[in-house]
Parts: C-alpha cells; sequence; structure tokens
C-alpha cells in the first residue's frame, strides 16, 4: 500500500485553520519528491479535462466553453478547500441532464439565460453544500441506498445515451423523456449524416477499445486527436459536420449572475436534488480512494469543498460539479500525489483558453457525443443489477423502480423517486421488521429462531418472542396483533410471554400504550408480559411513561437465561 500521502509531520499551531483550508496543511508537508509525478499527472489530466469539459457543457445544454471556465475554478477551489489529495471536480455525466432539465426550461431558448441560470444553480449548490459541511450534515449523502443509487444512474445512462444518438448521427430532435427521446430518433434517421456517423463511431471505437485493450492509454485524448485530424483532412465541416469552432480567448470576470425572482424558487429545488447526488458522488468516491490509499478524510470537509467549488463556478459562467471517479483515478494512475495536479491541469486549461483558443476548433460534435456516451455506459452497473438479483429481490426491484422512474418521468423527478424510495425502503424495514419464537436446539448455546431450527424444545407454558425493530407507532397495532395471534396458536396457551427485547432500539409513547393496554388484556387472561435485555436508554424511557405502575417491575430480567430460569421456580418446575 502506497501511503506517501499521510501526513507525518508534527500537528501545527494552525491546525484549526488547517482543517477548515486543508491547502495550508499540504503545502506544510510537501515534498520536493513529489513535484515530477504532479506535473506529469497534470498534463495527463488536462488532456481529458478538455474534451471532457466541453462534451458535459453541451449535455447540460450549455455552450461548450463553459465547461473549461468552470473545470479551471472548480479545481483550483477544491484545491485549497478539499481534503483528498486525489479527488477531481469538474463536469459531470450524472449531473448534466440535471442541469438542464432545470434550466432549459427557464431560459425559453436563450443561451444567455441559460447561462445565468446555471450560475445561479451553482451558486445555490454552493451554499447548501457549505452550509450541511459547517452543520457536520455529512450523514444526509446516506439517504440514497445502493440499490436506489444504482438504479438512478442506470436511468440516467439510458436518458444520456438516447439523448446523445442523434448528435451521433449528425442531427438534432426535440424530446423528453427516454420514449419520446428513442422515437425522435427513430423518426429523423433518414436526416443521418454519414460522414458524422463515421467520425462518431471512429472515436467511440477508439475509446472503448484501448479501454478494453489498453486501459492506461489516453483514449480520449486519442480519439479527440483523431478526430480533428479527420475532420482537417476531408474537410468535414463542409460536409454538413458540426463543429466546435473557435473558443472565445481569454478568462470571464467573476460575476453575480442575473435571474428573474420568479426562478429562484425552481433552481432551489433543482439544487437541493443536484446537491444530493454531488455529495453522495463525493462521499463514496473520496471514501473509496482513502480506503485504497490509508488516509482518512472528513466527510464534512469534503461537502465544504466541493460547496467551494460550485459557489466559485457559478461566479465564473459555470454550472454546477461533482467528483468524478474515472478522472481521480486517471490522476491517482499518472502518479498524483497531491492537488497539485489538479492546479496544473487548470492552469494548462487556462493557457489555452487564454493564447490558444483555436487548439480544438475543429472538434466535431459527433466526437463530444461519443465521449459523453462512453460515459453513459459506465454508469450503467450492470454487475451490480446482477448482484442485486442474486442477493436481494427487493433491492433488485428499488433498482428497476428508479431506473424507470429516470428513464420515463424526468431526471430530477428520478431523484426525488430515488430519495423517497430510499426512506420508504427503511420505514419498511422497521414498519414490518422481522420477528421470530424462540426455542432451545439441542447442543446449541441459547435461543434460537424456530424456523432456523425448527428441531428446537419449546418450555410448556412459556411463549418466548424475539422482535427486531423499535416498537412505534406504525407498527404498535401489528406487534399486539403478533402477540394474540402466537398466543392462540400455542399449546398449552402461555402463562408467560416472554419478549427478547435486546433488538428493540426505541419505545415511543403510542407504543408504550399498546403495552400497558396488551398489559392488561393479558392479565385479565392469566398471562404475564415480560420483558429481558431491554436496553437500560430504553429503560428509562418506560419508567417515564409510567409503564412501571401497569407491568410489574418484577417482570423485567436481564437477560432471557435468568427470566427462564424465573419462570421455572414460580410454576415450581423442573427443567
Amino acid at each position: 500500500m502506497d501511503n506517501t500521502v499521510v501526513q507525518t509531520t508534527s500537528p501545527s499551531r494552525l491546525a484549526p485553520i488547517e482543517k477548515w483550508i486543508p491547502v495550508l496543511r499540504a503545502l506544510r508537508s510537501y515534498q520536493r519528491a513529489w513535484l515530477p509525478r504532479d506535473l506529469v499527472a497534470g498534463l495527463v489530466l488536462c488532456a481529458l479535462l478538455v474534451p471532457q469539459g466541453m462534451a458535459y457543457a453541451e449535455l447540460a445544454g450549455l455552450p461548450a466553453i463553459t465547461g473549461l471556465y468552470t473545470t479551471v475554478v472548480c479545481l483550483l477551489a477544491y484545491a485549497a478547500f478539499g481534503p483528498s489529495p486525489y479527488l477531481v471536480l469538474g463536469p459531470d455525466s450524472s449531473l448534466g441532464p440535471m442541469i438542464a432539465a432545470v434550466i432549459l426550461p427557464l431560459a425559453a431558448g436563450s443561451v444567455d439565460s441559460a447561462i445565468a441560470l446555471a450560475g445561479m444553480l451553482a451558486l445555490m449548490v454552493g451554499l447548501i453544500s457549505v452550509g450541511a459541511g459547517v452543520a457536520r450534515l455529512g450523514f444526509v449523502a446516506d439517504l440514497i441506498s445502493k440499490p436506489v443509487r444504482v438504479g438512478y444512474l442506470a436511468g440516467l445512462a439510458i436518458t444520456i445515451f438516447l439523448g446523445q444518438l442523434p448528435k451521433l448521427f449528425g442531427f438534432s430532435v426535440e424530446g423528453g423523456n427516454a420514449i419520446q427521446d428513442a422515437i425522435a430518433f427513430l423518426a429523423n434517421l433518414d436526416q443521418t449524416n454519414i460522414w458524422a456517423l463515421g467520425v462518431g463511431l471512429l472515436c467511440l471505437v477508439i475509446i472503448l477499445g484501448l479501454g478494453r485493450w489498453a486501459p492506461r492509454a489516453p483514449g480520449i485524448l486519442v480519439a479527440v486527436v483523431a478526430a480533428i485530424a479527420v475532420t482537417v483532412i476531408f474537410d468535414l465541416a463542409a460536409k454538413g459536420v458540426d463543429i466546435v469552432g473557435l473558443l472565445p480567448q481569454g478568462f470571464p470576470a467573476p460575476s453575480f449572475p442575473a435571474v428573474e425572482f420568479s426562478d429562484l424558487a425552481p433552481l432551489a429545488a433543482g439544487a437541493f436534488g443536484i446537491t444530493l447526488v454531488a455529495i453522495g458522488d463525493t462521499i463514496s468516491t473520496s471514501a473509496g480512494f482513502a480506503a485504497r490509499r490509508g488516509y482518512e478524510v472528513d466527510s464534512d470537509q469534503e461537502m465544504v469543498g466541493i460547496g467551494t467549488a460550485n459557489l466559485l463556478a457559478g461566479l465564473f459562467h459555470g454550472f454546477p460539479v461533482s467528483t468524478s471517479g474515472s478522472r481521480t483515478a486517471v490522476a491517482e494512475q499518472s502518479g498524483a500525489k497531491t492537488q497539485l495536479t489538479g492546479v496544473v491541469a487548470a492552469a494548462l486549461v487556462l493557457v489555452m483558453l487564454l493564447f490558444i483558443p483555436g487548439l480544438v476548433r475543429n472538434l466535431p460534435q459527433p466526437a463530444l457525443a461519443a465521449i459523453v456516451i462512453v460515459a453513459a455506459i459506465s454508469l450503467f452497473d450492470t454487475p451490480a443489477l446482477r448482484h442485486l438479483w442474486k442477493v436481494r429481490k427487493s433491492g433488485f426491484a428499488l433498482a428497476v423502480a428508479c431506473i424507470l422512474g429516470v428513464a420515463l418521468v424526468g431526471v430530477l423527478e428520478g431523484i426525488i423517486i430515488a430519495v423517497v424510495l430510499s426512506i420508504l425502503q427503511i420505514f419498511v424495514g422497521v414498519w414490518r421488521p422481522h420477528s421470530a419464537v424462540l426455542g432451545k436446539p439441542e447442543g446449541v448455546p441459547g435461543y434460537h429462531d424456530l424456523k432456523r431450527y425448527p428441531e428446537a424444545s419449546r418450555i410448556p407454558g412459556l411463549l418466548m418472542i424475539r422482535w427486531d425493530a423499535p416498537l412505534f407507532f406504525a407498527n404498535a397495532n401489528l406487534f399486539r396483533n403478533l402477540i394474540r395471534n402466537l398466543i392462540a396458536q400455542t399449546e398449552p396457551t402461555p402463562t408467560w410471554v416472554l419478549l427478547a427485547a435486546e433488538p428493540i432500539t426505541d419505545v415511543d409513547t403510542t407504543a408504550a400504550d399498546m403495552l400497558v393496554d396488551l398489559d392488561l388484556e393479558l392479565n385479565a387472561a392469566g398471562i404475564h408480559l415480560i420483558l429481558a435485555e431491554l436496553k437500560d436508554p430504553v429503560k428509562d424511557k418506560i419508567e417515564r411513561y409510567g409503564l412501571y405502575e401497569t407491568i410489574d417491575r418484577r417482570h423485567f430480567y436481564p437477560t432471557i437465561e435468568v427470566a427462564v430460569e424465573a419462570f421455572y421456580q414460580e410454576g415450581g418446575l423442573d427443567k
């Protein structure tokens, strides 16, 4: 394991400041031996960032140049405020359709309005992210479970793929959801430009081929160079193939995006969804690289880092950004040691904008479509879906629901569906939890589920039950009915109902009232309600609720074994 990035210097008196501005710590501990590797990695990264930044800007419905502005400022911002030495931020394929879904209806065809709306959207994402990081709300990213996340990204992959196909074939269509995009594409196939399709397919073959057989080769860079060469040699612009053209020279001055007041509410709604996805991407990617490289990162500081990057992007004609696992992997494989890699890449992109804006003027638009399509393919995690099908059908069903939500309803609606399904999954787990009747298997210590050990012996007159969830308003009646049904099915009728309560982590007031009523009901039938292994914090709540006035204090036991011993003693029975 390469641990060269782990900080080994003694703590600094500036530690509190360094926590919020990690670049200070990085500068203090930087080693000269890292410089050549950071420079080389920055050069390699720049070659990837330019075409991807332009492609993802167009995916978001914005001019290609805004992707380069965004790339420069977000790399510099994260280098200063981001805690990870490897993470690479920038325009992202997973955010592009979300950004377009928010800003394009509001822009009504105006490019200038779209740029301003995207900038305001980035500012909002930045404010939400920084605020959440300062408030230590990094856990919010956990609202999206893995099955829902896999499904959401797969649905996004379908949406992106179908949306980019017309561009790959050399024409444009008006679409909507996945079905509308597919129908519009098929209806306009007669408009296909063979030259555009040829150069687009060439780029796809190069990127996918090198990715499979020479993964260390810069496939995107090779494809871009080849596409430009083909465009110049065969004069594809004269054959109807759209090209990027000459980029505006220079770099914009910071400015606050001017938008209509009425646009703020829909922008804010979109910003929350985009923030959730961006934070989830960033924290999961950061944690993955940290685990592999043997260092730790602060999730809350990650939110501050990505928030700052979005704030600066919003002020420099940019749009919301996220983390890219693929670009981060490229930086790591190229030898990156610190965020100086990102600074070098940003500086090189800036040099291109200031002095050689014509470098990519002959880059054909189908090449950008090919880059986006490859990114979309990578979002569709077939092995993960297959694994969910094998190990947990309910998780697979959640993933499919999210795929359909994103592809058929809409990207923004899809993220709402994803979050709601994640929360619903948690709720269902505690609303209808697993429960078990317990018995004692021969030769196995303790008491276990009779469904697992059908040969386990039961003690006549004693019904032992385990409830694997908190008791609260939504499942209180379910619990009471379970007890009633099990008593009715047990022969002989039990005199004790022993609840193995260790998994019960909480009891709310509704459940407490239910327990009182249940105890009175059982007492009237000559049955005692017994609780064993109840956690002390839950006991404290029960005492505050006044349950000890109804349920006898003697009916609370520290362990199941002690409760069983008391049952034998009270009945004068032999074991």
